[in-house]
């Protein structure tokens, strides 16, 4: 039982490391504001105009 422990403790220790390492990474959840909000594709754009 103390090993399944000792791996959970590792495991986590490894995924926080390598959380770490990477970068800009928000662990905020999801986004509902403004920001959350993209631009459509200007490459989409005369494609949907095209097809009406």
């Amino acid at each position: 039982m103390w090993k399944i422990a000792v791996a959970f403790v590792a495991f986590a220790a490894v995924a926080l490391f390598v959380l770490s390492k990477g970068g800009d990474i928000d662990m905020g959840g999801e986004k509902h504001g403004v920001d959350a909000l993209h631009a459509p594709d200007p490459a989409a754009a005369p494609a949907t105009a095209a097809s009406k």
